[in-house]
C-alpha cells in the first residue's frame, strides 16, 4: 500500500494531526505535497538513486519531502537538527546529497554549511536560499512520469566517531506501492492498520519514528506528530486524540513515570492498546512500571537500521522472561564466539548475528561493511548477547562501548579524538555511566598532562573545548580525573575497567 491509494480511496482522512495545534494534513493534501516535490527534484535533474537530505524540526510538511523522494526512486537522507557544522557537511559530501531543505528555524547552523549544493528553506527565510514553498509551487501536483520507489540512506556513528551511512538497496518492486517487510510486520505483529491513530513523540530524523509513521500512512491509518516531545503533553495528546497505538524510547517512559502522580492519573490513556518501544534497552523496574500503569499494552523490538533483523516480545511473554528483547521475526538469530565462527550454544554470551536475505553496506567504507560479516554471510550489529532455552534474546552489552543516551546512540571515539587534542590533557577514556532519566550519560576520564591542574577550571576549560567542535549530546555532563589510565603495555585500553567502576558504584549506593 501507498498514501497515494489512500488518497485516491479517502483523500479526506488525516494523514497527518500536530498534536500541539490540532493542524491537519489529508491523504489528498500529503499526496499533492509529495508529488510537487517529487517533480521539483526531477526538475533538478534527479534521477532514480540520487540523493537528496533533509534537516528539519517536526514539520507535518516532513512526510511531503520524504514521500516525494521515495515516489521519485530517490535515496533520502535525514539529518540531525543537533549535528555540528562539520558533521553536517561531512554527511552532506559523503552522501553525494544534490538537493539540502533546512527549516528556517535552524537558519544559524545552515548558512555555516560548507558543502556546495542546491539549498532550500523550509517555513520561512534563510539569507541567500530559495524558498521550498516557492518552489513547489510552480510544479504540477500529478506524478512524475517514471516513478520508482526509492528508499532512506540514515547515517549513524560508526566507531571512528565519523557517521556512517547505511545503504541498502532500492527495492526490487519498483512500484512505490510495494509491499515491505515493516509493513507486514506492523500489520500482522504490531496490530498497525487503517483505524490506527499512532502518536510519534520522537525527531523523525531517526529511523524509527521516521520509518514507523510512514508505515501507518502506508497502510492508512493517522499520525499525530508531536513537535517535541513532553511527557505531561504526551499523556494529554493520548486523551485529546484517542491515540491507540504510539512508539517510545525509554526515556520517555521514565520521565513519563516521574510526574507526581495526579497527574498521570488526570488523563486517559485507556484507548491506547499498542506501544513500541526500541532503540535502547528498557530498565526491567522501568518497563515493569510501564506495564502496571498502561496494562499489557508495550511492544518491543530490537533492530537496526541495518535492517537485517528483528527480534519481537509482547508484554506476556516479556513478563515471564523480564530483560529478554524476544525471539525472532525477520532473519535467524545466531550467537557467535569471538572468532565470528564458531556458534554458541544457549544460555552462552556471544556476538549477536542474524542470518536474513536483507543486505546493507556503509556507504564508503568497505571496512567496516567487512567487518559486520562473518563467512556464513549473517551480519552483526556488534551487539553481544545470549539465547536462553526458549529461543529468546537477552543483550549483555553494547555495541564497541556504545553509549544510549535518551535513545540516541553516542559513539566515544569522537569525543576522544578531540579532548585528547587539548594541550593540558594527556590522555582521554570516554565511557557511558547510568543516568535514571537518560539511561546513561557521557563521562569523560581524563588524564592531565599535569595532575596538579586537575579540578573545576579545567573542567570548565575541556567542556567549552568540547562544545567547539561536538554537538550537544556528545558533551560530557560527567568529567572525572585519573593519574594515569588503565592500558596494556600494547597501548590497548581497558574502558571496560573504567565503565565498570560507575556502575558497580551506581548498583551499591541504590
Amino acid at each position: 500500500m501507498h498514501p497515494s491509494v489512500h488518497a485516491r480511496n479517502n483523500p479526506d482522512k488525516a494523514a497527518i494531526i500536530v498534536a500541539e495545534t490540532g493542524e491537519v494534513i489529508s491523504y489528498g493534501e500529503l499526496d499533492a505535497a509529495s508529488n510537487r516535490a517529487a517533480q521539483l527534484f526531477r526538475a533538478h535533474g534527479l534521477g532514480h538513486e540520487d540523493v537528496v537530505a533533509f534537516m528539519l524540526d517536526n514539520t507535518p510538511h516532513y512526510y511531503g519531502l520524504t514521500w516525494g523522494a521515495q515516489r521519485a526512486g530517490l535515496r533520502y537522507v535525514c539529518i540531525s537538527s543537533r549535528l555540528t557544522q562539520d558533521e553536517t557537511d561531512y554527511i552532506l559530501e559523503n552522501s553525494g546529497a544534490q538537493i539540502l531543505v533546512v527549516s528556517a528555524s535552524l537558519a544559524g547552523a545552515a548558512q555555516q554549511l560548507t558543502t556546495g549544493i542546491k539549498r532550500f528553506a523550509m517555513g520561512g527565510e534563510i539569507a541567500g536560499w530559495a524558498s521550498w514553498e516557492d518552489a513547489v509551487a510552480a510544479m504540477p501536483a500529478t506524478p512524475v512520469a517514471d516513478e520508482r520507489a526509492g528508499v532512506d540512506m540514515l547515517y549513524s556513528s560508526g566507531t571512528t566517531g565519523r557517521p556512517k551511512g547505511v545503504r541498502v538497496p532500492l527495492p526490487e518492486e519498483p512500484a512505490i506501492d510495494a509491499m515491505n517487510s515493516l509493513v507486514m510486520l506492523a500489520s500482522a505483529v504490531f496490530q498497525i492498520n487503517a483505524d490506527s491513530i499512532y502518536l510519534s513523540p520522537a525527531p523523525l530524523y531517526h529511523a524509527a519514528p521516521l520509518r514507523w509513521s510512514m508505515t501507518v500512512h502506508r497502510l492508512g491509518g493517522t499520525v499525530v506528530l508531536m513537535k517535541k516531545f513532553d511527557p505531561e503533553a504526551a499523556l494529554s495528546h493520548i486523551e485529546t486524540y484517542r491515540v491507540n497505538s504510539s512508539q517510545w524510547v525509554p526515556t520517555h517512559f521514565v520521565r513519563m513515570l516521574k510526574l507526581p502522580g495526579d497527574i498521570r492519573t488526570r488523563y486517559d490513556t485507556s484507548s491506547l492498546k499498542v506501544a513500541i518501544h526500541a532503540a535502547a534497552p528498557c530498565p526491567v523496574p522501568v518497563k515493569q512500571a510501564m506495564i502496571d500503569w498502561w496494562g499489557p499494552v508495550l511492544f518491543e523490538y530490537y533492530a537496526g537500521s541495518e535492517g537485517n533483523g528483528m527480534t519481537f516480545i509482547s508484554s506476556p511473554d516479556w513478563l515471564t522472561h523480564k530483560g529478554s528483547v524476544g525471539r525472532p521475526i525477520l532473519g535467524t538469530v545466531h550467537i557467535m564466539g569471538e572468532d565470528n565462527e564458531t556458534e554458541l550454544g544457549p544460555n552462552e554470551e556471544g556476538t549477536v548475528f542474524f542470518e536474513s536475505e536483507n543486505v546493507f553496506e556503509y556507504h564508503g567504507d568497505d571496512e567496516k561493511t567487512a567487518s559486520s560479516r562473518n563467512s556464513k554471510g549473517w551480519s552483526t550489529l556488534g551487539d553481544v548477547g545470549k539465547l536462553d532455552d526458549e529461543g529468546f534474546l537477552y543483550l549483555t552489552d553494547r555495541k564497541s562501548f556504545m553509549i544510549i543516551s535518551g535513545g540516541v546512540n553516542i559513539y566515544p571515539q569522537e569525543i576522544e579524538n578531540h579532548l585528547v587534542t587539548h594541550p593540558k590533557v594527556a590522555d582521554v577514556a570516554v565511557v557511558g555511566g547510568p543516568h535514571d532519566e537518560m539511561g546513561e550519560e557521557v563521562i569523560a576520564v581524563i588524564q592531565p598532562a599535569d595532575m596538579a591542574e586537575a579540578g573545576d577550571a579545567l573542567r570548565d576549560e575541556l567542556i567549552a573545548f568540547a562544545r567547539e567542535k561536538l554537538s550537544g549530546v556528545k558533551i560530557p555532563r560527567r568529567i572525572d580525573f585519573m593519574e594515569a589510565l588503565p592500558r596494556h603495555d600494547t597501548g590497548k585500553l581497558y574502558k571496560r575497567l573504567l565503565r565498570d567502576q560507575y556502575w558497580e558504584k551506581a548498583k551499591a549506593e541504590a
